[in-house]
């Protein structure tokens, strides 16, 4: 497993859910902030049908709720934007009115690096089916980037074309590349924990559970914590 050692200077993450990058890559992104990368989130969904421990809420009372998590979560683990695309759960597609709203996040932010979710993972083992939402967000970044954002044939009336160097794609079953998270692990248990609608079994359950985890991405490397990812770099 090589190691991604770059600190990127402008970093894009494109996520389904409000909790998505926390969870899939908070680690890195609070390690890099702190490294002083400039970070911008992009969430695609509202988040409205994902409070499982709010189920008396109004469905308005929770998208307030979670935006207002995704705020303080993103805000813990240094980013500096966050941006809501406002589509509802399970109602966001690979199709071109998303493509050209990732293409020009990627053409403003002008990132180096982009984070997201590999679209090619819809088992993990025999006991979790990956959501739809992460695919087709996966999907369209990918899209979005390789080749649509750096070409100006695409979506000619948006900003000027950028290339992104690579991408990392995180809750991947083929990770080649891991990251060193020692310096932003606390930042990641502290920013999931924010997002309280979704944390069942408690704040001391849920930093054991990341802390395994990155533990587990860092088996056989010299790190004590860390994430992995599948690199992709170009195409198209």
């Amino acid at each position: 497993m090589r190691v991604f050692k770059d600190v990127p200077l402008r970093v894009l993450a494109i996520y389904a859910h409000p909790d998505d990058a926390e969870i899939s890559c908070g680690g890195t992104i609070a390690t890099w902030a702190k490294a002083n990368s400039t970070i911008r989130l992009v969430v695609c969904t509202l988040g409205d049908k994902g409070a499982h421990n709010r189920s008396s809420l109004s469905t308005s009372d929770k998208i307030k709720l979670r935006a207002e998590e995704a705020d303080r979560s993103a805000r813990r683990m240094g980013v500096k934007e966050l941006v809501a695309l406002g589509y509802p759960d399970g109602e966001v597609g690979n199709d071109r009115e998303l493509r050209e709203k990732l293409v020009a996040q990627i053409r403003d932010h002008r990132p180096d690096v982009l984070l997201c979710p590999d679209p090619t993972t819809i088992f993990f083992g025999s006991g979790f089916f990956n959501h739809r939402d992460h695919r087709e967000i996966g999907m369209a970044c990918l899209d979005a980037a390789f080749p649509a954002a750096r070409l100006d044939g695409y979506f000619p009336d948006s900003l000027p074309a950028h290339s992104v160097q690579m991408a990392l794609l995180s809750a991947t079953n083929t990770p080649d590349v891991i990251v060193d998270i020692a310096s932003g692990l606390n930042e990641k248990i502290e920013a999931v924990a924010m997002h309280s609608s979704q944390v069942e079994y408690g704040e001391l359950w849920l930093g054991q559970a990341l802390s395994n985890r990155a533990e587990e991405a860092a088996r056989g490397s010299k790190f004590r914590y860390a994430e992995s990812f599948r690199m992709v770099q170009g195409g198209g």
